[in-house]
């Protein structure tokens, strides 16, 4: 069996990368690839990066790296180093060609005793460094499940008439991207019976609004403002029908772990009732117990209060902490 090998830090994974791995996959019986840690290069996790591959190329053996050598380069001591670690790495495995588009391509296969199978990297003019320094420009480069991983999902939630779209839509404004209006609205008008909405509906609405919110991840430029999720829709559910749909109560529990900003919008301000609401004591029910919701399930949040501008610069107090995604 001819077994092919490719390493690489793949931050983020393009598709120059992809059309190295395809052509080993064409040539060789299996493909391993070994993807480094490398925190001198990026944030993005480990793991995120492995399962790119894994989630594109199920049929490739994925080895996180988490302990590889960090130094490159053509340095006697570097490549000696980064030899040793691959030959305790493979454990004696048989390699029958390094697959690469780099210098080390000679001294790796040398070392390993196989064929030096080197891309001409002509082929797709792109390379990790351009896509870290915009990768909006360059996400044409990308695949849909990368993409989106390096986008900060934001959600604003908080009871009817808090300022969610008002904000969310000022928010991408300052910062030249996408923002998710809340789909319920537009359903609820289009589909509502007595101002009400059966369960089946209520859980049909919340995929409406995941796909356009996954479609308008692969729109956005570094940011996505999101108004709503399905853990509100499900209280809409729990509110009028007592009960919701086992589909979307899971899609309740997924929401947890797919954002990577809370936002919680304050009721302090003034309500404006409409004949699409049901009065302000609707209002406080729905963020009593959105924020008692969000305290169950351990989700870290943030409140945001005081007019649209002093909101605005509240949600960059808190973006201007996290670690960059892509540098």
């Amino acid at each position: 069996m001819k077994t092919g090998l490719a390493l690489g830090k793949y931050s983020p994974l393009h598709k120059g990368h992809q059309w190295l791995f395809e052509t080993a996959l064409a040539e060789m019986d299996h493909l391993i690839v070994v993807i480094y840690q490398s925190p001198e290069t990026t944030h993005i996790p480990l793991a995120t990066r492995a399962n790119w591959i894994r989630k594109l190329y199920p049929q490739i053996e994925v080895i996180e790296a988490a302990d590889g050598p960090t130094a490159t380069g053509d340095d006697p001591a570097i490549m000696l180093a980064q030899e040793q670690y691959l030959g305790t790495l493979l454990e004696g495995r048989q390699i029958s060609a390094f697959f690469s588009s780099e210098f080390y391509g000679e001294h790796v296969s040398r070392f390993l005793g196989c064929l030096d199978r080197r891309l001409n990297r002509d082929q797709i003019k792109i390379s990790a460094t351009q896509i870290r320094q915009d990768s909006y420009a360059n996400r044409a480069f990308l695949a849909p499940e990368v993409y989106q991983d390096l986008i900060t999902n934001v959600v604003l939630v908080g009871g009817p008439g808090t300022g969610k779209s008002t904000l969310a839509q000022a928010l991408a404004e300052r910062h030249n991207t996408r923002w998710m209006p809340e789909y319920g609205r537009e359903y609820w008008h289009q589909h509502q019976h007595n101002k009400r909405l059966t369960l089946e509906q209520l859980a049909e609405l919340a995929v409406g609004h995941l796909h356009r919110e996954q479609q308008a991840l692969l729109e956005s430029r570094k940011y996505l403002f999101t108004d709503t999720n399905a853990l509100t829709t499900r209280l809409f559910s729990l509110y009028y029908h007592q009960q919701c749909l086992p589909q979307l109560e899971q899609m309740a529990n997924r929401a947890i772990t797919r954002y990577q900003m809370w936002i919680l919008c304050g009721d302090e301000i003034e309500f404006e009732d409409s004949w699409d609401r049901s009065g302000e004591g609707n209002r406080q029910w729905f963020q009593q117990r959105i924020r008692q919701d969000l305290q169950y399930r351990r989700i870290p949040y943030h409140q945001v209060t005081g007019s649209v501008e002093q909101r605005i610069e509240q949600v960059q107090q808190l973006l201007n902490q996290l670690p960059g995604k892509f540098l």
